[in-house]
Formats: structure tokens, C-alpha cells, sequence
């Protein structure tokens, strides 16, 4: 792509003991301007299941329309969810049919099924891997520093969410195309999909500052 073209973000997903997070920031970038500075990158795709996005910000929201509407219309057809692992394949086929003409994005999704919770990472030309913890965007070596040293196999929701906001706030503190803020949503059995509001966001942000002792703005 050319220069101008560019796009940066940070997006991650995790999975805990009982359910998976799913976080990303908010700045859209241009080259080196800041494009936006409240973008959605985090959508909700039915109960279970939630899309993250990196790359160019339409590519992406046209692909969390189709996602949506091809999961509603499974679970109205079939009167049950569709899968984590079904869902991924969908938006997997999509990708892999625009190969020659492809989407400039890099996606994550990650949700609740009866096997538990996943995560996948899946590129521009729709190979998926899951794992533990995934992370796409300028910012993800950031991510995967923090992940390596302090994600655990079996954490709570509650630890998971702490976790992602550090790993946001460490990313934003050192990848000019992250940063404005941080969305947090977790999916469990329970509690189906849940966005986290903007002012425990910042009440977390202030506890894994202390506990870290952390001086990111």
C-alpha cells in the first residue's frame, strides 16, 4: 500500500477461565496524522461472539456487517448460536474469495460456544490460528511482550480485563498509531457479550497503574 495508506491499531484477545476478553484502542491514523481519534474497532456480533478490526477502517466495517447479518440469520434459520470455530471459517471464506482484491485487514474474534471460550487471529486472505492470546495491529509486539510475561492459563474475567488494559496502556505509551482511549468487552456463559463502560475503564487504568507502578499518561 502506498504511504499514505497505511493504518495502525492495537487489538488483542484472550481467553479465560470462563470466557474470553477482547480490547482495542481508538485512534485511526493516516501515514503519520491522526485520522480519528474515537474509531469503533470492537463489534459485538451476536451474543457470543465479538470482532475486532485493524487495517483500513471501511474494509473492516463492511465485514463486521456481514458477519452480523450471516450469524442472525443462522441463529433465526436454526434457532441456535452459531459456533466460534463455524464463525471464523465464514469470515475466513469471505477473505479467502477476495484473495486478488482483499480486504486490508487484520481480524480478530473471539466468543463463547459450547467447547468454551476461543480466540482466532485470521489475515487479509483468511488463514485463521487460534491460541490463548492474540494480538493484531502496529502495536502487537508491544501486546506480546506483556502477554508472554503475564497472561495465565485459567485467569478470571476480571484478571483477563486487567490485563488487556495494561497491555493497551503499554502499547499506546509506545506506538504513535495507538492510543485516545481503550474499549473492553468480555463474552462468558453467563453474562453473554458485556462491553465494559468508559469509567471502569479509567478506575482500572488507575489500579494497574498503582499496582504496577506504572507514569503512562
Amino acid at each position: 500500500m502506498e504511504e499514505n495508506t497505511k493504518k495502525g491499531t492495537t487489538t488483542l484477545g484472550l481467553v479465560c477461565k470462563d470466557g474470553v476478553v477482547m480490547a482495542t484502542e481508538k485512534r485511526a491514523t493516516m501515514g503519520h496524522m491522526i485520522a480519528h481519534k474515537d474509531t469503533k474497532k470492537l463489534f459485538q456480533i451476536g451474543d457470543n461472539l465479538c470482532l475486532t478490526i485493524a487495517g483500513l477502517v471501511a474494509d473492516g466495517q463492511v465485514l463486521a456487517r456481514y458477519l452480523s447479518s450471516e450469524v442472525e440469520l443462522y441463529q433465526l434459520k436454526r434457532e441456535k448460536e452459531m459456533s466460534v470455530e463455524a464463525s471464523t471459517t465464514l469470515i475466513s471464506n469471505i477473505l479467502l474469495n477476495r484473495r486478488w482484491m482483499p480486504y486490508w485487514v487484520g481480524l480478530l474474534l473471539g466468543g463463547v460456544d459450547s467447547k468454551g471460550g476461543r480466540v482466532y487471529s485470521i489475515d487479509a486472505a483468511g488463514g485463521a490460528i487460534s491460541d490463548d492470546y492474540v494480538s493484531t495491529g502496529s502495536g502487537s509486539p508491544f501486546v506480546y511482550g506483556v502477554l508472554e510475561d503475564h497472561y495465565k492459563k485459567n485467569m478470571s474475567i476480571e484478571e483477563g480485563i486487567d490485563l488487556a488494559v495494561l497491555c493497551l496502556m503499554v502499547s499506546s505509551s509506545r506506538d504513535s498509531a495507538s492510543g485516545d482511549g481503550i474499549k473492553v468487552a468480555s463474552i462468558t456463559k453467563k453474562d453473554r457479550f458485556k462491553e465494559i463502560d468508559d469509567k471502569n475503564i479509567e478506575k482500572r487504568i488507575s489500579k494497574v497503574k498503582k499496582e504496577k507502578g506504572l507514569r503512562f499518561p
